[in-house]
């Protein structure tokens, strides 16, 4: 049975939920409810473990900030012994437009400090990522506020549709691989 580590990247606390800056939660949280998983909190993240089509997914939301995003990654792929090419990373991505998903086999952390820490802790960045877009509709100097405040209400079916999405491209990723997965991703345009 083929395992996966998916991995969503986010900031615990109340504050944090469902920001921009926290999709990667809420992508991997609706995956692991449409396939009626239950998360439970254990070494430097929530973990979830779900079957579907012969294949098991570890989901996790780290417990460490997203600044250190590389040690529960680390630890839960050495603790399931998941080789980084089953691996899917969940992200937010600022240079990308709302309307658009982006997955890649490798490439950089584009400035993000969760993936900054992954790549760091694996020295490498040749891992599977799926980069949501959330836009960068803001004023200059108000990078911070954007990235880290709640989705507007105009935006939301559009978000909602594109989590719906990822969590079909997450299965897509474990049954048919990568680069077909990103075939499908990379061509998505979603209009709201």
């Amino acid at each position: 049975m083929h395992k996966f580590l998916i991995i969503g990247l986010g900031n615990i606390g109340e504050e944090y939920h469902h920001t921009r800056h926290n999709i990667g939660f809420d992508v991997i949280t609706a995956f692991v409810l449409k396939h009626g998983g239950l998360f439970k909190t254990d070494r430097l993240a929530e973990i979830a473990e779900v079957k579907w089509k012969g294949k098991i997914f570890i989901c996790i939301k780290p417990t460490t900030y997203m600044n250190l995003s590389g040690k529960a990654f680390k630890y839960w792929m050495d603790k399931e012994k998941v080789d980084l090419l089953h691996t899917l990373t969940v992200v937010d991505d600022l240079a990308l437009p709302l309307n658009k998903l982006r997955m890649r086999g490798s490439g950089s952390d584009a400035g993000h400090n969760g993936l900054k820490d992954i790549q760091l802790t694996l020295g490498t960045d040749q891992y599977p990522k799926l980069r949501f877009g959330i836009g960068n509709e803001f004023p200059k100097g108000r990078q911070i506020d954007f990235v880290l405040g709640k989705w507007l209400a105009s935006e939301k079916p559009l978000v909602d549709q594109k989590i719906a999405r990822c969590c079909e491209l997450i299965e897509s990723f474990a049954a048919i691989g990568l680069e077909k997965t990103m075939n499908l991703a990379n061509s998505l345009d979603f209009t709201g």
